[in-house]
């Protein structure tokens, strides 16, 4: 018969050996992240990967941000956009139609997304000289956030300006 001590302790053992092969995947650094996305070959899984990796950038970039050192920022935020360019082409020469065959392009527009949100929280605590090439950079990523958009929602009205009111 077991104590509530031995019962315990036998089932924390067995969380520990359970449970740590999934926190070892949780908390891949950015490098390993990078070696799994270059060497995916299919878009799709590609596309999945983007997010993970994306934010471990991210995260990178906000701490060299942190750090002062924004060059090294501003590079990691082009190698991000850089990703993303190459997972939109890649998806976009083996998926004729993303309306029906929306997998890949959702997680890239989904990653493509938070990326915006993110660069906003970056480039209001920039000076007016460090800010210009983030904003560049924002820009780009935003046509491309509106391109997916368009791509999985191609029959949506498009917008046009609201009509000003006659005086």
């Amino acid at each position: 018969m077991f104590t509530f001590a031995q019962f315990s302790g036998l089932a924390l053992g067995l969380a520990a050996v359970v449970l740590a092969p999934l926190a070892a995947q949780e908390f891949r650094t950015t490098e390993q992240l990078r070696a799994k996305f270059v060497h995916e070959d299919d878009p799709i899984r590609k596309a999945k990967l983007l997010p993970p990796l994306g934010d471990s950038e991210f995260k990178d970039a906000q701490t060299a941000l942190a750090d002062d050192k924004i060059p090294l920022a501003l590079d990691i935020v082009k190698q991000y956009f850089g990703e993303a360019q190459s997972v939109q082409k890649a998806l976009d020469a083996k998926t004729p139609d993303p309306e029906k065959h929306p997998n890949g392009y959702k997680q890239l527009q989904i990653s493509v997304r938070e990326s915006l949100r993110r660069m906003d929280a970056m480039i209001v605590g920039l000076s007016a000289d460090d800010r210009t090439p983030f904003v560049d950079i924002r820009g780009q990523l935003d046509e491309m956030d509106r391109h997916l958009i368009q791509q999985l929602f191609p029959k949506q009205p498009e917008r046009t300006a609201p009509a000003k009111p006659k005086k």
